[in-house]
């Protein structure tokens, strides 16, 4: 067997000692067999607090001692700066022995430490993609001499970069980065929750010239605590009067606030004396569950234990939440979004609880594995929340959508370990231009045949024809983004540096035109269309009144007040993969219950299939509602559920005589039509197979922006990109030719 311990640098194998390691684990063991035996790209993927950081940076901290490299030797890129804040404590202090430098690159760093890296650039580099792109933009020059002997890329977090543009934007940096500083860097990629790792290892991979090595660590038989518990927001509850044998009920605290529902106490009760998280699938719902948690605090007056962390909340306010967490004698809980999902360390978490279903399977892991550290296992409860129907509502609003979804994520890892795989194969126009007006930012004049061999030489741009980028260009002269010059070569116009010269252009993720909101002289975090002075804002935690609004500077001045309103920080779009519907759909047709169903959460979901069994579900995909009224369920992801949809409308709406069209992606359309179900089936088959263009998906006159700098393109492309990379096609066919 390699020895990887005798292979390590002597300050690696005294860090090793001092810490107590009894013996490297497994993902060490193959991390170090290839960094040191191969010239691979690595992607390691293993569960949470497995060591997967201590297996690349040894070997690669080794090689940087033993063979000092003239410029950064290694860049660390990750999703977070809280991400990055946490490592280099951990790094500096791994690195110390070796006299190994750490530098931290990103808005919250100072300018003299930034100075420091510019004169001495050398050792480990943390940094986020957005500050990579600024980098790359406003230090064009220094980039040979930072990176000439840029050794190893280790990408944290990587399943986080799979499916969305600022993971293109990210190795399209990486690629540029390479050929600016002449330099061909090994890459390592870090994850806990990859499902197609062949897939992940090409996506690592892409525009490397190098192999990707997936090790195949063991998979340790891993103990959960999981729990899911459904609610509805007033008594009774599903499952009241139970039989005996079945799990104990969920009980609502005493003396609870009126306007408080049971799921609510539930939390409140289970948090008690515990670290916990409460983690919601948006920053409305957060605010609103904090907001609610410190009311029973004060109705039983106990001292307020809620903390509130997620993207809007100033920087202060977050690192406060992340440092009380850090400090094990401190038992507080703090409400959270996606911001804690990733591996920040905050400390011994007891207990994580998930309002309704996350998106994706890979959240729901992410989301648990942020408790289980040291020793103790994972610890997951679900509050499943609804309303009581209407007395008249009809089937598909009878459904309880976030329990099916659920217990469809945790049943596709427990049973197959899926997870989404890479979104790959895109027309990703929106970056397109991003990336096209930060090269000529960054390197100034150059020729059309220049720019578009800099940029559609990218391998993230692999399916953008030469054609389409001349239509782009044509049309960013046009609209002045990009001009000529006198020596006929392209430059930024003065359109495009107003977009260039914002440090919003370093990302690539939507963002909503926020206000800064304060309270005398604390910034609180940033809210999306402010309401008029006089009326209340939700924020932090807390309920406030806005004193005065300064919308030239974007801010919003406040005093606290009590009570509970909803917040708004900008619609938060799921999508949702097909597989998990499909799973869905089989729950229905089961007929077993699964050991982490609580007594309320199984009680619905045994009426939830009665009811299905009588309307002929889950086999019967078109249920009648009364007279010409029917409801589809195409089980089906989000994106191929849009593509049916603009089907039924655009291709098969006069056939079937459609009318009344409504529906709840991705779960369900309601309408009515004047055809027998047979003839609906038949019709919608027949179209779908037709060998039709995707645009004609699109409606007349229709532009529909996506992404981020959609805006700035030309409308056909703009209505290309939706139809070829956001309605899934392919699926939507497959979905159509298995109804019945």
């Amino acid at each position: 067997m390699f020895d990887a311990f005798g292979h390590y640098a002597p300050f690696i194998q005294d860090y090793i000692y001092e810490h107590g390691w009894q013996k490297l684990r497994a993902i060490q063991l193959a991390g170090a067999d290839v960094i040191f035996n191969t010239d691979n790209n690595l992607l390691l993927s293993a569960a949470t607090a497995s060591g997967k950081t201590e297996a690349a940076f040894f070997p690669i901290l080794t090689e940087l001692a033993q063979d000092p490299p003239d410029s950064v030797g290694c860049l660390y890129i990750a999703p977070l700066k809280a991400l990055i804040n946490d490592q280099y404590l951990r790094l500096s202090d791994l690195c110390a022995g070796g006299d190994i430098p750490v530098w931290r690159y990103h808005g919250d760093v100072s300018q003299s430490q930034k100075r420091k890296l510019f004169k001495h650039p050398s050792g480990v580099l943390q940094i986020t993609p957005e500050s990579l792109e600024s980098l790359m933009i406003n230090k064009h020059a220094d980039i040979p001499r930072l990176f000439g002997d840029l050794r190893y890329i280790v990408i944290d977090e990587l399943h986080s970069f799979l499916r969305s543009d600022r993971g293109g934007q990210t190795f399209c940096l990486i690629e540029r980065l390479g050929r600016l500083a002449a330099c061909d860097p090994r890459r390592v990629g870090l994850s806990a929750t990859i499902g197609d790792p062949r897939a992940a290892g090409r996506f690592l991979a892409a525009g490397s010239r190098r192999k990707t090595s997936i090790p195949k660590i063991k998979d340790d038989h891993q103990v959960w605590r999981l729990s899911m518990e459904h609610f509805y927001k007033t008594d009774p509850q599903a499952g009241a009067g139970s039989a005996a044998g079945q799990p104990p009920l969920a009980k609502a605290s005493d003396q609870a606030p009126e306007m408080a529902d049971p799921s609510m106490a539930y939390i409140f009760d289970h948090t008690r004396g515990k670290k916990c998280l409460v983690f919601t699938n948006s920053r409305e719902e957060c605010e609103a569950v904090c907001q609610v948690l410190r009311q029973y605090c004060e109705a039983k007056h106990e001292p307020d234990r809620f903390m509130i962390h997620h993207g809007n909340l100033s920087a202060a306010f977050r690192q406060s939440a992340e440092e009380a967490m850090k400090d094990d004698n401190v038992k507080l809980t703090t409400c959270a979004t996606a911001t804690l999902e990733l591996g920040i360390d905050i400390g011994q978490l007891e207990r994580a609880f998930q309002i309704d279903a996350p998106f994706t399977v890979s959240g729901f892991l992410q989301r648990m594995g942020r408790t289980g550290r040291r020793g103790n296992p994972p610890e997951m409860w679900f509050v499943m929340r609804e309303d009581h129907p209407e007395s008249r509502a009809m089937l598909p609003v009878l459904f309880p959508w976030p329990l099916l979804q659920g217990i469809a994520l945790v049943q596709l890892y427990l049973e197959e370990r899926w997870v989404e795989p890479p979104r790959e194969n895109r027309l990703p126009y929106s970056l397109l231009y991003h990336q096209t007006m930060s090269t000529l930012a960054s390197m100034g004049e150059m020729t059309p045949a220049e720019l578009a061999s800099r940029v559609l030489s990218l391998s993230y741009f692999h399916r953008v024809s030469q054609a389409d980028y001349k239509v782009l260009l044509r049309h960013l002269l046009k609209t002045d983004q990009i001009q000529w010059t006198e020596n006929k070569g392209l430059i930024v116009g003065l359109s495009g540096e107003r977009v260039t010269n914002n440090f919003k252009f370093y990302a690539v993720f939507q963002e909503n035109e926020e206000y800064s909101v304060h309270s005398a002289s604390e910034e609180l975090g940033t809210i999306v269309k402010p309401p008029p002075i006089g009326d209340k804002v939700a924020i932090a935690g807390h309920v406030w009144v806005v004193e005065e609004i300064d919308r030239q500077r974007h801010q919003v001045y406040v005093h606290r007040v009590k009570g509970r309103i909803p917040a708004y920080f900008g619609d938060v779009p799921g999508d949702i993969h097909p597989r998990i519907l499909e799973r869905m759909r089989q729950i229905l047709s089961e007929d077993r219950n699964y050991p982490y169903l609580m007594a309320n959460a199984v009680a619905r979901l045994n009426e939830t299939r009665s009811m299905a069994s009588m309307a002929g579900m889950p086999a019967k995909q078109l249920v009648n509602l009364g007279g010409k009224t029917w409801c589809l369920f195409p089980w089906t992801g989000t994106y191929a559920f849009l593509a049916l949809e603009r089907l039924l409308k655009l291709k098969c709406a006069k056939r079937l005589g459609l009318k009344n069209f409504d529906s709840v992606r991705p779960y369900y359309m309601q309408f009515s039509m004047d055809v027998s179900p047979e003839d609906f089936f038949a019709i919608v088959k027949e179209e779908a197979s037709k060998d039709f263009d995707p645009l004609d998906l699109v409606y007349p006159k229709e532009v529909p922006v996506f992404d981020k700098y959609d805006e700035y393109l030309p409308d056909e492309l703009v209505r290309k990109e939706f139809a070829e990379s956001v309605l899934d096609l392919a699926e939507m066919r497959r979905c159509v030719e298995k109804m019945r």
